[in-house]
């Protein structure tokens, strides 16, 4: 969640401060709930192995990665999307972690300019950049999909996937294949209420306030399992529809690799 007006009153809620594991396996559902383990192997000899249909079939139903869990505090207060980003890094194999990403991450250092009620002025786009102090130590925001694919590609360097704009069951297509997503969202799931504007150069940025990034991990029919790095909670169950209305709502934003 990010804040806005009177920045001493609200600064809580801006961004989304309001609230190797090359051997972690994928956990795929049988219709007798019997757990199936996948165990990961190398990308040359995943591109070798075909997996039959039927097995196709069920990963694309019921699907649960054990993507190590990593929190954005004390440290990066305003930090949801390098933090879950260093999750799905560290489940592909990369080595990183969430201070590096956030050194590396590309910054729109546009400095914040309110009026004198404390209504934002302008600022920075976070489609080219993260906005603000991503540690909490001033105002800070976000950072949206293009700035993840270029630091994706900086570890995975070709591998990148932008699912930014795509349908929601390709992305749970791309997850059920066995690859993490950072996915946008709110604090609490639900749809966001409190919206912000302001401009930046000719344009006008206009986005919510309660924004959130967190790592879609696995599904079913009914439920999505996220990897929350705010509140620090591991395949945390979610309504599946619920959760679509909300990803929608935020301009349907994801990225991953493959």
């Amino acid at each position: 969640m990010k804040p806005w007006h009177f920045i001493g009153i609200l600064l809580p809620l801006l961004g989304c401060s309001h609230g190797s594991p090359a051997d972690e396996q994928i956990q795929t559902l049988k219709s007798d709930h019997e757990p199936i383990v996948i165990k990961k192997v190398p990308a040359q000899i995943q591109e070798l192995a075909v997996p039959k249909p039927e097995m196709q079939q069920q990963r694309a139903k019921n699907v649960l990665m054990n993507v190590p869990l990593i929190k954005q505090n004390p440290e990066l207060k305003y930090g949801c999307e390098v933090t879950s980003l260093a999750m799905v890094l560290k489940y592909a194999g990369a080595d990183t972690n969430k201070m590096k990403l956030f050194n590396e991450i590309k910054k729109d250092n546009d400095p914040l300019k309110r009026s004198a009620n404390g209504d934002i002025l302008s600022w920075g786009d976070p489609a080219e950049g993260f906005v603000g102090d991503m540690t909490g130590k001033r105002a800070g925001y976000a950072v949206f999909d293009r700035p993840m694919e270029d630091l994706i590609n900086h570890y995975l360097p070709g591998r990148a996937v932008n699912l930014t704009g795509k349908d929601f069951e390709t992305v749970l297509n791309h997850v059920g294949s066995g690859y993490p997503a950072v996915v946008w969202t709110t604090g609490d799931y639900r749809l966001p209420d409190r919206w912000e504007s302001w401009t930046h150069g000719s344009e006008v940025i206009k986005t919510p306030l309660d924004l959130h990034a967190v790592v879609l991990v696995g599904f079913n029919d009914t439920t999505v399992y996220l990897n929350d790095p705010l509140s620090g909670r591991k395949q945390v169950a979610v309504d599946r529809q619920r959760f679509i209305e909300t990803w929608k709502a935020m301009q349907s934003r994801a990225v991953s690799y493959r």
